[in-house]
């Protein structure tokens, strides 16, 4: 069964850094994008920057722009969110996802809270 395994988030301080890490677990079919979305306490989950794996292109939501970079391992299928500068409106639980081929859904991990205290 495929599946997508989160790691790295935790508790900063205001100005600090954090990478998240999303590995695909199990053998999926062709990978087609990664991306993070997040979602703060009483709010709607928002999309935070996702990743071609065909292309290569890097897209980010205006917050992201700047301080968060996304990259990836084709070979260890992982897709990782380097976030630098943190602020408190930073916290959220962030998730992974990924569009696979041949599915008509995309996979979401299970989700990591990212913590950023002022």
């Amino acid at each position: 069964q495929v599946q997508l395994v989160e790691s790295g988030g935790g508790l900063v301080q205001e100005g600090g850094s954090l990478r998240l890490s999303c590995a695909v677990a199990g053998r999926p079919s062709r990978i087609l994008s990664m991306g993070w979305s997040r979602q703060a306490p009483g709010k709607e989950r928002e999309f935070v920057a996702g990743i071609s794996w065909i292309t290569d292109v890097t897209t980010y939501a205006d917050s992201a722009k700047g301080r968060l970079t996304i990259s990836r391992d084709s070979a260890e299928n992982t897709v990782y969110l380097q976030m630098n500068n943190l602020k408190p409106e930073d916290t959220a639980v962030y998730y992974c996802n990924a569009a696979v081929m041949g599915r008509t859904t995309d996979l979401w991990g299970q989700g990591t809270q990212v913590t950023v205290s002022s």
